[in-house]
């Protein structure tokens, strides 16, 4: 059996037992495109921490190193969005390496961003070593540790993880943190150091670990991964940033098809979305258990009298789409909806590192896609830069369906490891669709393709 089978027969046997474990097959024939799997398939990723800003959602996420059986976590990574459902991958951009100060290579554990006066600030928190901070002109980095120090070490415990920052409306910056318990300071306006002592809070019910703080109205809203294991999402409510906390129940009960989880809440174009995280990707593959982690979302809503509208797991709730997407530039083919199978890295086979990641990995029958295309009156042409060592492959450029109409095709030669920009003319399509690249090999070659670094289209005059 070749790579490409092998991997669509693990996944089809395993789909309708992961998406709907209490129906035996009822719905065994669900489309995959009606159920809402992790937002990122290319990497392993946790700890979700969305910020909002210019209109750009940047999702910062830990990494589960491949094959890892606990948690082996080095660097922190960084997402792209403008539409929810379309994410395209920026690669590390900060890591332990970062922290001269720390000389371990694990415990990259789950951080926090937030944008003030023009710099970006990263809440690291190192297991075991405290909680550092990184700064940055740009949510892309560099990132440099301006103290050379913890920001937050409380040596008689471990407590010291998971911090998150409010920015209230006077001004007053906050940071919580802690696992099993809740702590806060006061931060100054430089956001690196802090005023005051260090608050631990009194216990809030089924409370373990993840606080995420946020402010909607009056009211302060504090979501935390709920009482291990299994855990959910909780949260708490108060008229206060220093509380008292009331616990309100869930935003995501607690569920065995999750042992972990870690909450980020965003308001977008008027919704408000919950970020999670689960096992459903390495899931796929394996019913043995591994910290192989990946992240997911939904729409949340709230009543009227403010209180959040409890979510059922992640593969029923919603996460549409907010604006179509624009193939006329050159975007990045680490940009996708679904790509399972694939992979991203920043590192060719045998050449040097380049600027931004590329897609890898790519096997016979693999495909990317990219939801709500807005086509326009039409395409005439498409092109993408890909290199190959050996025999190459094509792309097949498809709408609707992986079996859908064929656009195009583009025929990648063996490069050794040069990239070239590829062209083919495209059969004529307009309005929106979702576009699929669809990945073929040749009778010498079915697994490991070619690497794909970008594409666009250019439209009808």
């Amino acid at each position: 059996m070749n790579c490409y089978k092998l991997k669509l027969a693990t996944f089809g046997i395993l789909l309708s037992i992961l998406a709907f474990p209490s129906c035996e097959n009822c719905r065994e024939k669900e489309e995959l495109s009606d159920i809402n799997m992790p937002i990122i398939q290319t990497k392993f990723t946790a700890d979700p921490a969305p910020v909002v800003h210019d209109g750009v959602v940047y999702l910062f996420t830990t990494h589960d190193e491949d094959g890892a059986q606990g948690f082996l976590m080095k660097d922190w990574l960084l997402y792209t969005s403008t539409d929810m459902v379309n994410w395209q991958d920026h690669g590390a951009v900060a890591s332990l390496r970062d922290f001269s100060w720390y000389k371990g290579n694990n415990g990259a554990w789950a951080e926090q961003v937030i944008e003030r006066n023009g710099k970006w600030y990263m809440y690291c928190p190192i297991h075991g070593n405290g909680i550092g901070v990184l700064v940055a002109d740009s949510p892309y980095g560099p990132y440099i540790d301006p103290l050379g120090k913890p920001l937050i070490w409380q040596k008689e415990h471990w407590d010291d993880i998971d911090p998150t920052i409010l920015i209230d409306d006077d001004g007053q910056a906050y940071m919580y943190w802690g696992n099993p318990n809740v702590y806060y300071v006061k931060l100054n306006e430089d956001m690196i150091s802090y005023s005051g002592e260090i608050v631990k809070l009194p216990r809030i019910e089924d409370y373990q670990e993840g606080p995420w703080i946020w402010k909607r109205e009056s009211k302060y809203y504090l979501a935390f991964a709920s009482t291990c294991c299994p855990e959910g999402i909780g949260y708490a409510m108060s008229d206060s940033p220093t509380g008292p906390w009331t616990h309100m129940g869930h935003i995501m009960d607690h569920t065995v098809r999750t042992r972990g989880n870690h909450p980020g809440i965003i308001e977008y174009k008027g919704k408000y979305y919950c970020f999670g995280l689960n096992y459903d990707i390495f899931s796929l593959s394996t019913s043995r258990h591994a910290e192989q982690r990946s992240v997911s979302a939904a729409e949340m809503t709230f009543n009227p009298d403010g209180t959040i509208v409890e979510l059922p797991y992640f593969h029923e709730c919603k996460l549409e789409q907010v604006e179509p997407f624009n193939p006329y530039r050159k975007v990045e083919a680490e940009t996708m909806a679904w790509g399972y199978g694939l992979k991203t890295s920043e590192f060719n086979t045998t050449g040097p590192k380049r600027p931004t990641p590329f897609v890898t990995g790519i096997d016979e029958g693999e495909y990317i896609m990219i939801k709500g295309v807005d086509f326009a009156a039409g395409a005439k042409s498409f092109s993408a830069s890909a290199a190959s060592h050996l025999w190459g492959g094509s792309i097949e450029v498809r709408i609707d369906a992986v079996d859908g109409k064929l656009l195009g095709k583009v025929r990648v030669p063996a490069t050794r490891d040069e990239y070239q920009t590829l062209s083919c003319p495209l059969k004529k399509v307009s309005g929106i669709h979702d576009l699929y690249f669809v990945f073929r090999g040749t009778s010498r070659q079915s697994c490991n393709l070619f690497n794909f670094d970008w594409w666009q289209m250019e439209a009808l005059n």
